[in-house]
């Protein structure tokens, strides 16, 4: 038994009730259970739970390490952090919590007074901070020339999941 990947390019994922509507559709075409959203990396399909460590939390970590005085304005900024397209939209957050883990992980804590926008929302954001920080703009850190939004988006696949013989 293994994973085949059955459609890429999926797009975003949407907010609540499109996500649902397509989990629904894919339950009843593929069966509850034998379809996952993932991604293709070094040649294996990867489910998006893991990719989340390896790609995404992986670019935060790496976009830190080359750019200390990002972490160094979050932490003396921010007292909490949110995604306000999330909020809005009802959509999947990913960068907050990849943000707080990597704090946590490395026993940092927000120490500023401010509530920080993690990217944008209709082109209003809190700080200067939140556009730098926006998966719109932190490098992929599976491939630098794009940035971790169009990765997430771009080469996220449906898989099922089926005998090999």
């Amino acid at each position: 038994m293994a994973w085949k990947i059955i459609k890429r390019k999926l797009g975003r994922a949407g907010g609540i009730k499109q996500r649902t509507a397509r989990q629904r559709g894919w339950d009843k075409t593929y069966g509850e259970g034998n379809w996952n959203i993932g991604y293709v990396l070094e040649g294996e399909f990867i489910p998006q739970e893991e990719a989340f460590d390896q790609v995404y939390f992986a670019s935060y970590v790496a976009h830190f390490q080359k750019h200390p005085q990002d972490l160094e304005e979050l932490i003396n900024t921010a007292k909490t952090l949110r995604n306000p397209h999330a909020e809005a939209t009802t959509g999947v957050d990913l960068q907050v919590p990849a943000i707080l883990r990597y704090l946590e992980e490395n026993n940092l804590q927000l120490l500023g007074n401010d509530v920080v926008d993690v990217g944008s929302w209709q082109g209003q954001a809190s700080h200067a901070l939140s556009i730098r920080l926006s998966p719109l703009q932190i490098k992929c850190v599976l491939n630098e020339k794009m940035t971790l939004e169009k990765f997430w988006q771009e080469k996220k696949c449906l898989a099922i999941w089926e005998d090999e013989s």
